[in-house]
């Protein structure tokens, strides 16, 4: 009862207004219910949250309305004057550029490094004669700065390349040599041998053993120079274990071979033989069981012949190794070859 009477004289104040125009009343009525509002949301306990452009609009606004009209704001006269002032402050404020000559164009750091990486006998005066042709104009002096940023010496301390460089440059004449270990069925460890020709990608089992002693790995190496396998061969690829003796570096010597040890804890300087011990566990030994040395020694005198012959490798461009002249028939069926028991597929064309 008490509500219908207070909206009764609200409603009879407003009609008392009717004399005025209706756009009148209107904006008057529509002032009324925004300051209404204003209040109403100003009763929440959580602070409201202002962008930019509310900021700019309300402190733009307390300039035009006059003091005592400022109580419409939901914030107070101090934080209206404080964004005033701010505006006044970014309105003087702009951005100075440090001390020194303007930076370097991104793209033109990005080749400064990529020519000193590419040729590592190049110093910062060859680099800046190369830019030079380029149309590019950069001292000296910002180049080894760039270079010492990037942690790229001068030219001196780059001219010898990286392992991948090296092996990329010389692999028709690499070969690499490493042992891995296989355990049997009865929990015995038996050691292999081998090698893999970095340029073709053919690799060699040169012995199975469960005592790799020094004797045992020199007479692996006489065996690997009966014949040409070490005709082409300039290098040799080992590791620092403690089975590569010295009599079985001399050997190889013997035969116009360099040993390259590579450097502590450093698997990636020997990648090539590393990759195949994952491919010969991932493909073949980690699916069997092996019962005894000749049971290993024969998984691998069938595995390697598929590795050379048969399977596709993806530094080759997807060729194999040891290509055959079957391999040449396009008309023949497909017909399919098992090996070691079906485990590995190899698929050729009859001939015709």
């Amino acid at each position: 009862m008490l509500l219908s009477l207070v909206y009764f004289v609200v409603r009879s104040l407003l009609s008392a207004l009717a004399p005025l125009r209706r756009s009148d009343l209107e904006r008057e009525a529509e002032l009324l219910v925004l300051r209404h509002q204003v209040k109403v949301l100003s009763r929440r306990a959580r602070r409201p949250l202002f962008r930019r452009r509310d900021r700019i609009l309300f402190a733009a606004a307390s300039r035009v309305l006059p003091r005592s009209r400022w109580k419409a704001f939901v914030v107070s006269p101090r934080t209206l004057v404080r964004w005033h002032r701010e505006l006044v402050r970014r309105k003087w404020t702009y951005r100075r550029r440090g001390p020194g000559r303007p930076g370097l164009d991104p793209e033109t750091v990005e080749l400064i490094t990529r020519l000193a990486r590419q040729n590592p006998r190049w110093g910062y005066p060859r680099i800046r004669g190369e830019l030079l042709k380029l149309g590019i104009t950069v001292s000296a002096t910002a180049i080894r700065t760039v270079l010492r940023r990037h942690r790229l010496g001068p030219a001196p301390r780059r001219m010898g390349p990286s392992w991948s460089e090296f092996l990329r440059s010389q692999a028709h004449a690499i070969l690499a040599l490493d042992f891995f270990t296989v355990e049997t069925a009865w929990l015995r460890t038996l050691y292999v041998l081998f090698a893999i020709e970095l340029g073709s990608r053919r690799v060699l089992v040169l012995g199975v053993t469960r005592n790799p002693d020094s004797a045992w790995v020199t007479q692996q190496a006489r065996n690997l120079a009966v014949g040409e396998r070490l005709r082409d061969i300039r290098f040799l690829i080992r590791d620092r274990d403690a089975k590569f003796s010295v009599p079985f570096d001399e050997v190889l010597r013997t035969e116009g071979v360099r040993v390259i040890r590579t450097p502590i804890q450093a698997p990636k300087a020997n990648a090539f033989a590393e990759r195949w011990v994952r491919t010969v566990r991932r493909e073949c030994l980690d699916h069997l069981l092996i019962l005894s040395q000749r049971h290993l020694e024969r998984v691998l005198r069938e595995y390697a012949p598929h590795y050379n012959g048969n399977r596709p490798h993806r530094g080759l461009a997807l060729a194999v190794p040891e290509p055959s002249e079957a391999e040449a028939e396009t008309n023949g069926a497909v017909r399919r070859r098992d090996r070691l028991g079906g485990l590995i597929h190899e698929y050729y064309r009859e001939a015709a």
